[in-house]
């Protein structure tokens, strides 16, 4: 059935499947910031000379604008705002989905997180950058790989000298 043959009741029917849907999104926001929320109260109070206001107010405020932004966002749904579909997109949505590419990816991430304690983040890294970009169509394989390898060095240097964190080195204990 064409969309220029679609009934008035078939219409409001999607129209409010896509208001539950957005209504959804509402709750997640609100419940991510009560979350939130709850999470910075139990910030214990720590204040020193360099931080006279300590730990928990950026959590707080974060907490409250989700939940500011969740009603605000309800609000508008229930006076008929919808979202615009994005104008730039090159989206079929009506193509089904592509569950290799999917599941592939999922692959990937799942490899390293089994993988970054014992082997260490470059490696594994590597493999998760490897893996994505075969499963997003990549057939240059050495190329790729050559890049990955310098992305999760780029990223284990990124962390350990500009952020002070440092990630699993694994099997190159010692070597990076």
């Amino acid at each position: 059935m064409s969309s220029a043959t679609t009934t008035p009741e078939r219409r409001s029917g999607r129209a409010a499947a896509r208001d539950r849907a957005q209504y959804g999104v509402c709750a997640f926001l609100a419940l991510v910031g009560v979350l939130v929320l709850v999470d910075a109260v139990q910030i214990g109070h720590a204040t020193s000379s360099n931080d006279p206001i300590g730990p928990r107010p950026v959590p707080m405020l974060l907490g409250v604008l989700l939940i500011v932004v969740a009603a605000v966002y309800a609000l508008d749904v229930t006076r008929g705002g919808t979202g615009e579909p994005e104008g730039g997109e090159d989206v079929d949505l009506a193509s089904p989905i592509d569950w290799r590419t999917v599941l592939l990816l999922v692959a990937a991430f799942v490899v390293n997180a089994l993988l970054i304690e014992r082997l260490g983040w470059v490696i594994s890294g590597s493999l998760l950058f490897f893996g994505a970009a075969f499963a997003l169509g990549s057939r240059r394989y050495v190329l790729t790989l050559a890049i990955a390898i310098a992305l999760s060095l780029a990223t284990f240097y990124g962390f350990a000298i500009g952020l002070g964190v440092n990630l699993p080195a694994g099997i190159l204990q010692g070597i990076l």
